[in-house]
């Protein structure tokens, strides 16, 4: 629910929860937090092992030391980035691409102020498995991840939160984990910053599904 009294439908919800990079400073609270927590955790992993933790940080000063290595992170990658894309193919992709630009900078120099930032901690495990014929490679760790962060989301929509899935930090992974005590066996895996959005909802611009989906036969359209 968008302001607590009515519905959303879950698949408006799907077609138009978007990233949202710009937030106010009104607080969140901790019942909201816990909500979306436990529409993560719903989310299927493989075996049901679930191979993650959520750190919650609404500390003022440890936001504020996340914010300062996000946007050293930022500022090493940023122009990296932008050395190696190619151009846009029209004027409209490059704009869209110039304030995508625009406003992950934003983030980057504000994101110690969000009022909350989840960590998402995966274990360096393998799902790997070996019998008698060799190796079995059954697909990341991630894989099993990632759906609760997506759970995550969709349940901060519906409460009026928005947020984005970032991994800038990782750059600099060894002093996200000591600002907030992280044993190194995990990976931090996500950086969600938390807050009410300025921006507004709606379906964001992206390739149709029928022009990346084939049928039976790899390059088959329909």
């Amino acid at each position: 629910m968008t302001d607590g009294t009515e519905p959303l439908d879950l698949y408006d919800a799907l077609l138009t929860t978007r990233a949202m990079r710009r937030f106010t400073d009104e607080p969140v609270s901790d019942d909201d937090i816990v909500a979306c927590l436990r529409a993560a955790v719903q989310a299927p992993s493989g075996g049901n092992i679930q191979p993650y933790q959520f750190l919650v940080v609404t500390d003022p000063d440890k936001r504020a030391e996340l914010g300062r290595i996000y946007l050293k992170a930022w500022e090493r990658y940023a122009p990296a980035v932008a050395a190696v894309t190619p151009p846009a193919r029209t004027e409209e992709a490059g704009r869209r691409h110039a304030r995508n630009v625009a406003v992950s900078d934003e983030l980057a120099r504000a994101l110690g102020a969000v009022p909350v930032h989840i960590l998402v901690l995966m274990p360096s495990i393998s799902m790997a498995i070996e019998d008698e014929e060799g190796h079995m490679d059954v697909g990341p760790t991630y894989a099993s991840v990632y759906p609760a962060v997506q759970n995550l989301i969709l349940a901060a929509r519906s409460r009026g939160l928005g947020t984005v899935l970032t991994t800038v930090y990782r750059i600099y992974e060894d002093e996200v984990r000591a600002v907030c005590a992280i044993p190194d066996r995990f990976e931090v895996v996500a950086l969600l910053p938390v807050g009410h959005p300025t921006g507004r909802w709606g379906i964001a611009a992206r390739r149709p599904a029928e022009s990346l989906t084939s049928w039976n036969t790899y390059g088959e359209r329909r």
